[in-house]
């Protein structure tokens, strides 16, 4: 499936899943990978403390522009799906996370969010943001806060 150009890269995470097995990078990241491919959908993962503010789910104009992981350059199509902080977009639906809030060695605040195109039933949000979350506190000692 595509949209706005873009592929879903959960085909490509289960192919390099099935033949490698699990990466394994750190606990959150791990954890991000194994809720996307138990649920089937996309989870992401952020350093809730590099977040500027306020959350608010959007659409974006075009040519609005976020630096992505790996200081990918991401340019918005009108239309995309967007989640913003109180100064820049940190997730493009279809293009990806932002660079800003990744995880990193020294995270202690992690928020793992999801959000799919209409037809998706909540429920395999829940579930894929629940296994994310019961695995860190499992093999973490993380704890659960819910907004």
């Amino acid at each position: 499936m595509k949209s706005f150009g873009y592929a879903c890269p959960l085909p490509q995470h289960l192919k390099r899943t099935v033949n490698s097995g699990f990466p394994r990078y750190s606990l959150v990241l791990d954890a991000h990978f194994l809720a996307e491919m138990c649920a089937g959908i996309l989870v992401a993962v952020a350093d809730d403390d590099r977040f500027e503010g306020d959350l608010t789910l959007d659409i974006a104009a075009a040519g609005e522009v976020c630096i992505g992981l790996g200081q990918r350059c991401f340019a918005t199509q009108e239309g995309e799906i967007v989640l913003r902080d109180e100064k820049d977009i940190v997730c493009v639906l279809c293009q990806g996370a932002d660079e800003k809030t990744r995880i990193h060695p020294d995270t202690r605040n992690v928020l793992f969010y999801a959000y799919a195109v209409p037809g998706i039933e909540s429920a395999y949000l829940a579930q894929g943001l629940s296994l994310a979350a019961e695995a860190v506190v499992t093999f973490g000692g993380g704890q659960l806060e819910d907004f």
